[in-house]
């Protein structure tokens, strides 16, 4: 090494331990904290042997993939799941899309269902909180073990891992099909429709009987207009139509219902009605 190169790492070493390359503490913003909400379970009945009255959930501090919000359409499908949870929960096989808090795919737990695939973007903040919120849910510890799973998913990708935990190691491939698909406040991803009712559709169980209708599987798709300008809220529709003629989906709407208070009450005034109003729908397969 040449005198100068060693007077340059001399240099070196010791701005290093002056700290002029550190940054300060508050250099970068930091990451905002993991908080929690508690659900009032309204399906909750005294007498019932599963009964969980509360459940306390852990969200994310902020993410780009929304799930650090308990949404409008979340609480309506919890308890639309508590409600309708003979028919569509009760010894079934259940996916959630874009779980995120997993507080459907829970109560489906609670409420009796054979397994239930908690899905999200593999991303391992919202992965990793999913998972802490099956592992503190007060429930018994051995059915959770049993029924719940999670999976990193991006719609439209290989829907085999979730099929293999649906059907677990004591099923059969008959056992590999969705029951009950719940999609909660996704249908704002207008790029991403053709992808998600694709995922659907593989893993969605087929009629039980050609001569019956809406004999197979049901997905459940809740839904709020965030964005009230006539063209998205008109984008937010054509997931049904593309459900319709490209899918071949058979569509029922439920309902609408105005929520107390809409998600941002920052936005403005005039929006509000808009905004506050929940629909329902229900995909059933034809084939």
């Amino acid at each position: 090494m040449s005198a100068s190169s060693s007077d340059e790492a001399s240099d070196a070493v010791s701005l290093n331990d002056l700290g002029i390359f550190n940054e300060p503490d508050d250099f970068r913003p930091k990451p905002e904290k993991a908080h929690f909400v508690v659900y009032e379970r309204k399906g909750y009945r005294q007498e019932d042997e599963r009964g969980v009255k509360q459940i306390k959930l852990r969200l994310v501090g902020k993410s780009p993939l929304w799930g650090h919000l308990l949404w409008n359409a979340g609480k309506y499908t919890a308890e639309y799941i508590d409600k309708h949870a003979q028919e569509l929960v009760r010894g079934k096989n259940v996916v959630e899309f874009g779980s995120a808090s997993t507080l459907p795919s829970l109560l489906c737990c609670i409420d009796g269902a054979r397994r239930v695939v908690a899905t999200d973007y593999p991303d391992q903040d919202l992965l990793l909180n999913m998972q802490y919120n099956i592992e503190h849910l007060d429930f018994d510890k051995d059915t959770k073990s049993r029924v719940l799973s999670t999976e990193g998913f991006i719609w439209g990708n290989d829907t085999q891992p979730i099929r293999e935990k649906l059907r677990g190691p004591d099923g059969s491939k008959d056992d590999e099909f969705a029951d009950f698909v719940i999609m909660s406040d996704l249908v704002f991803n207008h790029t991403e429709h053709r992808k998600l009712l694709r995922s659907c559709k593989e893993l969605i169980k087929p009629l039980s009987d050609k001569n019956k209708p809406r004999s197979g599987g049901k997905c459940l798709v809740v839904w709020s207009p965030h964005r009230p300008r006539k063209k998205m809220i008109e984008n937010d529709f054509n997931f049904f139509e593309i459900a319709k003629t490209e899918f071949k989906f058979d569509v029922e709407f439920v309902e609408m219902v105005h929520w107390s208070h809409p998600m941002f009450l920052e936005e403005p005034k005039e929006t509000e009605e808009i905004r506050k109003r929940v629909y329902c729908y229900i995909l059933h397969p034809t084939w």
